[in-house]
């Protein structure tokens, strides 16, 4: 059984009473957003589909927390301008303008959360998941959650006792699990609340009590409640379970470690908020090229750029077809993509019954689909294939992929194709290895003078094959140019090396035979013949 369908059943029988199943996920609009990002997005929405498949009804709330103070700068802001912002929530901070500095006071709904919160959920839009997107500071301002304050606040030596003994984190006895917006200077991030009386709120704004903001020295007494206090993360965390109330919410590896975040976060919502913590699906790391990827520090990709470069069903595909307990490895340069593309179009083939193996492999690609209710047959050519063939001058496309189906293609084999031409264009430009990319040269190569006598040899026994065999296909051509090699004293790298010296000026290119069947035999002829 594909996974999703394991864990959705799982879920349908832990709760077969409830009228609507709540499931949620979040992210902090602390800058960009990196691809990494997208796995939650993904498992959740996925999950959320397959439900409703079994019947259930399901919100699938997602929360861009934009209250968090700014903790750090983004390598790609301008950081003198930023640096007198942090400590302030996220939503007080300004938005960047194309020079990377705070432009005028921000507003509620334009600010520094809102410009890259924003960017964040057109690309869930784009992947085409039904999430109700909710912003952190509305909740909190409406007084969502002043009860739950109220409630989580009354207790802080029971909140302290948790922390240590979970985490083993050690809070002092004026610790109260509640900060304040510090009236004077609006930061969060230097604030500490020494007294919580159930209504008001007596605080302290540090000017040292940590390292990336300094606060004023600001001492007063303020209700905490409707946006003007934040509840620490964990506390908050918990919160926001028992709010909803939250049935269905995964997270990341290093919230499920040994005394974590969510293991804190669990007690608390037990023992101190009386309410059920969400069914968990724990989920491993995006890695980018082996390494855990960091939206502040510029590593890895962001969600955008990759939600750019292939189709969203090849970035759904992306982030499921991988189990969550098991990590996934993204590098956006070399041979990644097409591989994807192969990976992908394997599950298609025994989705339409096309392959019988590993039959669980077509939920992969079922659940790709922006529209699985509407999933039309459709011919896919392979990835490399139109990469290499877009990179032919007056090559026509189309009727080189009906040679390889074999019959017309299909309205919908052409929109297929079309995608890939596109999106084969960009990788080519953008992200493809140079030993894929390759130009016709009008002329003989300069580097081509250096092939011996038996290169030359060989190129005049392929040039003679042409002629005389003028039908042959990409696979038969290429079945005999290795005998041709098998026939001379070359290697195969300098055999195949002549090849592409002589029409790429370098000493690599695409596969032999299918590359000269895509080329004008005449121009071919002549070229090898010219060499000797």
């Amino acid at each position: 059984m594909f996974w999703i369908d394991d864990v959705a059943q799982q879920i349908n029988k832990a709760f077969p009473d409830k009228e609507e199943i709540i499931i949620r996920d979040e992210k902090t609009a602390s800058g960009r957003v990196h691809v990494g990002s997208l796995r939650g997005v993904a498992i959740h929405g996925v999950l959320a589909e397959a439900l409703i498949q079994l019947g259930r009804k399901v919100t699938f709330y997602y929360e861009i927390n934009d209250c968090d103070p700014m903790d750090g700068l983004p390598v790609y802001l301008d950081q003198n301008a930023y640096r007198p912002y942090m400590g302030k929530p996220l939503n007080a901070v300004p938005a960047p303008n194309e020079l990377g500095k705070p432009p005028s006071t921000p507003t509620a709904t334009n600010n520094f959360a809102r410009y890259f919160g924003n960017e964040f959920v057109e690309v869930i839009a784009k992947l085409g998941f039904n999430a109700q997107i909710v912003w952190s500071s509305d909740f909190y301002h409406e007084g969502r959650y002043n009860g739950w304050i109220e409630k989580a606040c009354a207790h802080p030596d029971k909140v302290r006792e948790i922390y240590q003994k979970i985490s083993g984190s050690e809070k002092s006895e004026e610790w109260n699990p509640l900060q304040i917006v510090c009236e004077k200077c609006g930061k969060v991030g230097t604030t500490t609340v020494t007294e919580f009386n159930g209504k008001e709120a007596i605080y302290n704004c540090e000017p040292n009590k940590v390292t990336w903001a300094q606060g004023c020295g600001y001492q007063g007494k303020v209700s905490p409640f409707n946006g003007r206090g934040k509840l620490p993360w964990k506390m908050e965390w918990a919160v926001k379970w028992a709010a909803l109330p939250v049935d269905v919410e995964g997270s990341g590896k290093d919230h499920n470690a040994s005394g974590g975040s969510h293991e804190v976060s669990e007690a608390i919502c037990k023992e101190i908020l009386g309410a059920k913590v969400p069914f968990n699906i724990p989920y491993e790391f995006f890695l980018f090229g082996g390494a855990k990827m960091s939206a502040s520090k510029g590593l890895g990709a962001t969600a955008k750029e990759v939600s750019e470069m292939m189709p969203p069903e090849l970035l759904r595909f992306l982030m499921i077809r991988t189990r969550p307990n098991q990590p996934i490895d993204f590098n956006i340069e070399g041979d990644t993509i097409p591989r994807l593309y192969d990976n992908h179009d394997e599950c298609a083939a025994i989705y339409f019954g096309q392959k019988t193996d590993t039959p669980d492999l077509g939920r992969a690609f079922y659940f790709a689909q922006m529209d699985p209710q509407n999933i039309p047959a459709r011919y896919f050519s392979r990835f490399s294939r139109v990469a290499f063939m877009v990179q032919i001058p007056h090559l026509s496309i189309t009727k080189e992929v009906e040679k390889l189906k074999g019959i017309t293609l299909t309205p919908e084999d052409k929109k297929e194709l079309e995608d890939r031409v596109a999106y084969a264009r960009r990788w080519l430009d953008e992200f493809a290895s140079d030993q894929a990319k390759f130009q016709i040269q009008t002329e003989i190569p300069v580097s081509a003078a250096s092939l011996d006598s038996e290169q030359k040899k060989f190129l005049q026994a392929i040039a003679t094959l042409l002629q005389e065999n003028p039908s042959l296909s990409g696979e038969e051509l290429h079945s005999k140019i290795h005998e041709l090699k098998k026939a001379s004293p070359l290697e195969a790298r300098e055999a195949f090396g002549a090849i592409y010296q002589a029409l790429l000026g370098k000493d690599s290119g695409p596969q032999a035979g299918w590359f000269l069947e895509a080329l004008d035999r005449t121009f071919v002829i002549e070229r090898f013949k010219a060499i000797n």
